[in-house]
């Protein structure tokens, strides 16, 4: 949402040491006065366009203008470091529902002080390669820069319809999974209270839907309001060119986001094993929910799965170990703290990437038995199926480990499941045979697509 200028965008250089920074981050980690100078810039380079594709009843009222006497909004929750100012909104509702009294308060607070990650030493080629694509196609940090600015100027401009709603980046963006061509997913918080998806979240994205066409038409385009069984506003910022999609009180969205976040740093292995499965996964089609195959979010539950089953587990269960970190009990605004209370986990295993690789596609190729158990990240093991609705008649059951919920449920057809176990083995089979990433996948391809 911001200009180059301001978001300074360096030219990428992919980074050849063997070391990561983990960062345990809160939904703001910008300075008041870098946001105020970022958004004073942002006004002017932005203003031709503003005016051009503004309704003309708010060609007058200024985005966030400086004339106008600034007013704390939520004088119950504060939000440090953050300039509000009264705005009439650009149209009204007789639809008030009772979303805007219940936010849990949340401190913003800066990065926190980074703690070196060493990578893993690749001392076979198998291994190189897979490290070598991690360390060329993960997310930067001027990555997740770009799209925390966007998070932050959308949270004040929805903060006018809704005043002390909440505005969070979730999934791979902030989960320690994401890539450089990963998209943004919001989490929009109106209450802590499970909200209405059919109802109250539709009328809800309406409303944010209309804002985003008529407001601030000048810097998102496509916005796109989704009405599916979660509905979602897709849409796209014209400056960073990241795709972003919106939902509203996915509140399991926001606990499993920090939980996968502890597990990405928790060994070293981690974060280069999900990205290259996920990868393979999206090049032979097979990490797609919208096309009835496996989502990105089940595909890293399964990696993480596998960690935790071997002879000697690489992972954990973090949920019976620090069950008062990850309680799904927890006030949102101290889920963030759950990575800095979790110190590395040391595993006796020393298994190299490309051994972990070749593992994790033998287990789902010929150990895992689809038929009768269920992937349990929650109690790192396979656990006999429920018995449940959700759950008869399924392909594939990957548990939530939150809510207990089947993530895996968009697979539903036997063709699609008999494609993704048929990869599996082809997979197994031809790396068994090659030892080489470029058998199962393109690398130059892969590193293209970033």
């Amino acid at each position: 949402m911001f200009p180059n200028s301001i978001l300074g965008r360096p030219p990428f250089t992919p980074n050849h040491q063997q070391h990561n920074n983990f960062f345990t981050l809160s939904p703001t980690v910008y300075s008041h006065q870098q946001l105020i100078d970022a958004q004073f810039n942002f006004q002017n380079a932005e203003r031709l366009s503003d005016e051009k594709n503004l309704p003309l009843d708010g060609k007058r009222q200024r985005f966030h203008s400086p004339h106008q006497e600034p007013t704390v909004v939520n004088q119950i929750v504060p939000l440090s470091g953050e300039r509000r100012y009264s705005m009439p909104p650009l149209f009204h509702t007789h639809y008030v529902p009772d979303i805007v009294r219940c936010v849990p308060p949340f401190r913003e607070i800066a990065f926190l002080e980074p703690r070196e990650i060493t990578l893993p030493e690749a001392k076979d080629k198998l291994s190189q390669q897979i490290l070598e694509l991690f360390e060329t196609c993960q997310q930067q940090i001027s990555d997740l820069k770009k799209k925390e600015l966007c998070r932050t100027q959308l949270q004040r401009e929805i903060q006018l319809l809704f005043p002390q709603s909440r505005l969070f980046l979730v999934g791979s963006s902030l989960n320690g999974f994401g890539t450089r061509s990963s998209d943004g997913d919001l989490c929009l918080v109106v209450k802590e209270e499970p909200v209405n998806q059919k109802t109250e979240a539709r009328h809800i994205l309406t409303l944010v839907h209309k804002h985003f066409c008529t407001r601030l038409s000048g810097y998102i385009e496509r916005p796109q309001l989704i009405r599916a069984k979660v509905p979602i506003v897709k849409f796209r910022d014209k400056v960073s060119c990241v795709e972003f999609d919106l939902n509203v009180n996915n509140i399991v969205g926001i606990r499993n986001t920090f939980l996968l976040r502890t597990y990405a740093y928790l060994e070293n292995r981690v974060r280069p094993l999900v990205l290259v499965i996920k990868k393979w996964a999206s090049h032979h089609q097979i990490n797609d929910a919208s096309r009835g195959t496996l989502s990105s979010y089940s595909l890293v539950l399964m990696v993480l799965h596998y960690l935790q089953t071997l002879p000697e587990p690489i992972l954990p269960s973090l949920q019976k170990i620090y069950p008062e970190s990850f309680s799904p009990a927890i006030q949102l605004h101290l889920v963030h703290q759950a990575p800095c209370n979790v110190p590395p986990y040391l595993s006796k295993n020393e298994s190299n990437l490309g051994d972990l690789l070749l593992g994790f596609l033998k287990y789902y190729a010929t150990e895992f038995d689809w038929n009768s158990q269920m992937i349990s990240v929650r109690e790192a093991k396979a656990i006999p199926r429920p018995d449940g609705i959700e759950w008869r008649n399924k392909y594939i059951c990957v548990e939530e480990p939150f809510d207990g919920t089947n993530t895996a449920r968009a697979v539903h057809e036997k063709q699609k499941f008999d494609m993704i176990k048929d990869q599996f083995l082809k997979s197994w089979h031809r790396l068994k045979n090659k030892r080489d990433l470029n058998s199962i996948l393109p690398v130059r391809a892969a590193v293209l697509k970033r």
